[in-house]
């Protein structure tokens, strides 16, 4: 009997007896782990956050510590301790938290990557196009308005507005500057709706937009009115693009450049082309891969039970839906306002790729036009507003960090 009780005391059984609602969060474990594996929902992002979450509501020792990341106090005084002290107390899981998430380095470190990715082509040929994703961040200072009256902080309000950004490194980049205790919810809140960016858009469209705004041929109106100027050597301009950007922006906002800097270098290191391509195939590959898999099982790790399953998270997760939609809803309107001024028209699904979702926020209205009109192609006209919002949506989270950390 002795035997049979310490292997008993061996498993994890006696813990989750004790500690039920940890069965919730491997219910939703599995629930991400559908979504990204079977659905294919972002399964970049969703299975590793789901198999962290997975990690987390699992103890691995006697003392029932697990792999679940623990957050800083006045009590624990994690924040004073060494790696190899808070690997040694608390955990491998913890160790990496502190040094790669708490620290802030990985979102610059993607934001490399998807730099290293974009192509400022389509923005650089429609620069009117890119006032649209500014106009699409309404959705951030709106819900931020909104925390602030539901008795949330301010820095609180702002980690949860930037959702509506639809970026997920930018969201977790803010609740580490500024309300680093809903990490997790803000995290598994944003990627959600990221993924799910090709079921929001077009329920937002249906309510915001008309038949014959949607049939608005992008192609069409530039024969109509044919751009006056035209660019006689793009590659050299792409290439001093993000140059002259990041020296604006440096100088406008400064606490932004961790994510646009890094956002701008990598995009300048594809435009110069063979020269630094060893650097690009490094950042698209072996540094945003490595980051990505250890940001998803970090994040996942912060949502235990105890973080997740109360009134707070909900109302993260409701105020993130509602931030999205606002964002999308926008950018249609400011489409919609600009059409009433201008003689060449704009279709205002254009206005909806505001969001930072690249390119997904582009895919999904291209197919939303095509479906109505298939001749109707303006997935390079909906990559300016889709690029000029996650530049847009980085610049928003400088500000609000500046304002309020």
């Amino acid at each position: 009997m002795e035997v049979l009780q310490e292997i008993y005391n061996m498993t994890a059984i006696g813990e989750m007896i004790d500690k039920p609602t940890s069965l919730i969060m491997i219910a939703i474990s599995f629930i991400m782990l559908y979504l990204g594996v079977v659905k294919r929902f972002e399964p970049l992002l969703l299975v590793p956050i789901a198999f962290g979450i997975l990690l987390a509501n699992f103890p691995t020792d006697l003392a029932g510590s697990g792999m679940a990341v623990v957050q800083a106090d006045e009590t624990n005084g994690i924040m004073h301790m060494t790696l190899i002290e808070i690997s040694k107390d608390y955990g491998i899981m913890n160790m990496l938290y502190y040094a790669l998430i708490k620290s802030g380095l990985l979102p610059p470190l993607i934001f490399l990557g998807v730099g290293a990715l974009t192509d400022f082509g389509p923005l650089l040929r429609n620069l009117r196009l890119a006032f649209f994703g500014a106009a699409a961040q309404i959705g951030i200072f709106s819900v931020m308005i909104a925390a602030v009256a539901m008795n949330f902080t301010l820095q609180e309000s702002a980690a949860l507005g930037i959702i509506g950004g639809a970026d997920g490194p930018t969201a977790i980049y803010t609740a580490i500057n500024l309300a680093p205790h809903l990490l997790g919810p803000i995290a598994i809140a944003a990627y959600s709706y990221m993924a799910l960016v090709p079921v929001i858009i077009p329920f937002v469209v249906k309510l915001t937009m008309s038949k014959k705004e949607l049939l608005i041929n992008m192609k069409e109106q530039d024969k109509l009115f044919p751009p006056k100027r035209k660019i006689k050597n793009l590659r050299a301009l792409k290439i001093i693009f993000p140059v002259c950007l990041g020296i604006l922006i440096f100088i406008l906002v400064p606490s932004s450049i961790p994510l646009v800097g890094m956002l701008l270098f990598g995009n300048l290191i594809k435009e110069i082309g063979s020269d630094t391509k060893r650097l690009f195939n490094a950042a698209t590959d072996t540094i945003m891969n490595t980051a990505t898999i250890f940001l998803g099982l970090l994040i996942g790790a912060t949502m235990t039970a105890d973080t997740f399953l109360n009134k707070e998270t909900l109302l993260i997760v409701f105020g993130g839906f509602l931030a999205f939609c606002i964002s999308i809803a926008g950018g249609i309107i400011a489409v919609k306002i600009y059409n009433l001024l201008s003689k060449k028209k704009i279709n205002p699904l254009i206005g909806a790729t505001g969001l930072s979702a690249v390119p997904m926020a582009s895919r999904v209205a291209n197919e939303i036009a095509t479906k109505h009109d298939p001749s109707n192609h303006l997935l390079q006209y909906a990559m300016s507003s889709n690029i000029s919002g996650v530049i847009g949506s980085a610049v928003a989270a400088g500000v609000l960090i500046s304002f309020l950390s």
